[in-house]
């Protein structure tokens, strides 16, 4: 899925449920077992949800196009475009656009990112970049917005990885799952520690409090779907007596075939809303 709103002043990639983690790398078989995710394309409605803090703002407003095609044996493709609109007050308006597109391994292996990001009238930086899994590590090798090759652990995980192994702990009947996550996202140096937790499965029978294109489709009626929270931490920060506090945190409602709905996402000054507005089902090819 993808992030939005990392802080009030910039947006970035939301990296990992909007399809958008152990840190072992998915097979293609393994991802076929746990039955494969959907091709679909969501439109979300951002909206203010909460402000809270010394740096709270007073409106927020914007709007999330999503779509995700692929499958295990050819890779998953990601397109992801939000415009959104800060109000901090005394006429401060804050206005960016920022589109970022990705390809990642069905296995987990390879991960291609390019990200780019408009605020008002100045353009950041790009950040493109591809991430190979090699051995016991992962070489990243930037190409914006400066030529870089680095190295990380071989247990960070990629975004669609991610969501395979929130998938699984879910149906497993797991409540907590700490994954390091890459996801391109800042200079493309950036790398998260998460923790999510997953609550009780809510089955395809049962009536949604708040309804929505997802919950109506004929495809995800019969679907199972958990709510889950992701914090992310800085890696690099180091905590305060003892306890670090998350840079940001994510809820959702996740189906088992990664389709999320009912977005809330906490930024600690302020929590924003994403509430899924269009919902289409996209025509997929299956693993030959």
């Amino acid at each position: 899925m993808i992030l939005p709103f990392r802080t009030a002043s910039r947006a970035l990639v939301l990296s990992i449920a909007v399809a958008a983690g152990s840190g072992l790398a998915h097979t293609p078989a393994a991802a076929a077992a746990g039955g494969p995710f959907l091709a679909h394309q969501a439109l979300y409605d951002l909206s203010l949800l909460k402000s809270r803090g010394s740096n709270a703002i007073n409106d927020a407003r914007g709007r999330i196009l999503y779509n995700f095609s692929g499958n295990s044996c050819e890779g998953y493709t990601s397109e992801f475009r939000q415009v959104s609109e800060l109000d901090s007050g005394e006429g401060k308006v804050t206005l960016s656009d920022l589109r970022s597109s990705s390809w990642e391994d069905g296995a987990g292996k390879s991960y291609r990112f390019k990200i780019a990001t408009r605020m008002n009238d100045s353009e950041s930086s790009p950040v493109d970049g591809i991430a190979e899994r090699v051995g016991d590590h992962i070489t990243v090798k930037l190409t914006q917005p400066v030529k870089k090759t680095f190295n990380l652990e071989g247990k960070v995980v990629f975004p669609t990885e991610q969501i395979h192994h929130i998938i699984d702990a879910a149906r497993e009947g797991k409540s907590v799952l700490e994954l390091t996550v890459y996801d391109g996202s800042d200079n493309g140096e950036k790398v998260y520690n998460t923790l999510t937790v997953i609550g009780r499965p809510i089955t395809g029978d049962r009536t949604p409090a708040s309804p929505d294109p997802s919950t109506a489709n004929d495809v995800m009626k019969t679907m199972t779907r958990w709510p889950v929270t992701v914090s992310y931490y800085d890696r690099d920060a180091r905590a305060k007596d003892g306890e670090q506090s998350p840079v940001y945190a994510m809820s959702f409602e996740l189906y088992e075939n990664g389709v999320s709905r009912a977005l809330v996402l906490d930024y600690n000054d302020f929590v924003i809303s994403g509430a899924l507005d269009k919902f289409d089902v996209r025509d997929s090819k299956p693993c030959k």
